[in-house]
């Protein structure tokens, strides 16, 4: 992983869009929190790279949207039993 904040912000969007992955799974690969994760792609990344910065927040929307529906499909499952 890069040596500076901005480098490692930079791997971790990179890492994320050449993989489709989440925020938890990137967060364990690089070994560090789900809350450095976010706080270097959403803040971090902005002022690095607007280009990537761009690319990763339509990632982390797509990710939350398809969790809020997933978890809309749990809660609806769980009312019926």
């Amino acid at each position: 992983m890069g040596d500076t904040i901005d480098q490692r912000a930079c791997e971790l969007a990179v890492y994320m869009i050449e993989t489709g992955s989440t925020v938890r799974s990137t967060a364990q690969k690089f070994g560090i929190s789900k809350s450095t994760v976010h706080k270097d792609l959403t803040e971090k990344l902005k002022d690095i790279d607007e280009i990537l910065f761009d690319e990763i927040a339509d990632i982390l929307d797509y990710n939350k949207k398809s969790a809020i529906l997933e978890a809309d499909k749990r809660l609806k499952k769980n009312m019926k039993n």
